[in-house]
């Protein structure tokens, strides 16, 4: 399960899965993707570990998204469906973990790295942390509808529009005034609060923990659309020459130019 870019470990019931490509702001590949969902059954497989925290090295980014250059490999109409299916598989394996999930946001989380922020149970961030789904400027694909639903229950629909509509980032102040984080925490206590609440969760009662959360999920589950229900639009997106242009765009670090086709 760990590899250079993700590292996993545990001390006592505190399991750490941190994403490590700060070169890059911690951008996703499809090994780190697997990696993640290999920690969710790690800690379900452990009757020690209580609660598992995500964060990115660095300190600039919990997750920037998916490496936009693994995008140059698509060449079907099935790719772009392939994908945010396996980002479906990875994000509800995250939201099943039975324990309690933390995101520790240093910098941004934009992206996949806003999915996988979303999918976790509480998420704690620097003041100088930022996050939205900017892919109406940036590469013109779409979400699934499962990661839609996602960020339809922590901000409205209305929120949702506007963020995915203007590709603007919000910062902390404004994540924690719309409930998108639990807590802004300055920097230099970031890591040890959230070592603190996760110690804290752990000494609780774990079924009571386990019931809460599966509830809660399955509330917000029997809300969400059959995957298959936005297919032909995620197809649409992902097979038009504006994510073409929106991939070779932002790997020559220029605009893109969109036609709407």
């Amino acid at each position: 399960m760990p590899t250079p870019h993700a590292t996993f470990e545990t001390i006592g019931p505190l399991a750490t899965l941190t994403f490590n490509r700060p070169e890059v702001r911690n951008a996703m590949t499809w090994e780190m993707y697997q990696a993640l969902f290999d920690a969710c059954e790690a800690v379900d497989a452990s009757e020690e570990i209580r609660t598992l925290i995500l964060k990115g090295a660095g300190g600039e980014a919990f997750v920037s998204g998916t490496d936009i250059a693994q995008f140059q490999e698509f060449d079907s109409p099935g790719d772009g469906i392939a994908y945010e299916r396996r980002l479906d598989e990875v994000m509800d394996r995250l939201e099943r973990v039975a324990k309690p999930t933390i995101a520790q946001i240093e910098g941004v989380a934009t992206g996949g790295g806003c999915a996988i922020a979303l999918a976790c149970d509480l998420r704690y961030c620097t003041p100088e942390s930022r996050f939205g789904m900017p892919i109406a400027r940036t590469l013109g694909n779409c979400l699934s509808a499962a990661n839609h639903a996602r960020l339809v229950d922590l901000v409205g629909p209305a929120r949702v529009k506007e963020l995915i509509f203007t590709g603007r980032l919000i910062d902390a102040a404004e994540a924690a005034s719309l409930g998108l984080v639990n807590r802004v925490i300055d920097g230099s206590r970031l890591g040890q609060s959230v070592r603190e609440t996760a110690a804290a969760i752990a000494e609780n009662a774990p079924l009571t923990i386990m019931a809460t959360k599966e509830i809660v999920r399955r509330i917000q589950a029997s809300r969400r659309l059959d995957p298959d229900d936005a297919r032909d639009l995620i197809e649409l997106c992902y097979t038009s020459e504006d994510f073409a242009e929106g991939v070779a765009a932002f790997l020559a670090k220029r605009p893109p130019k969109w036609k709407g086709k």
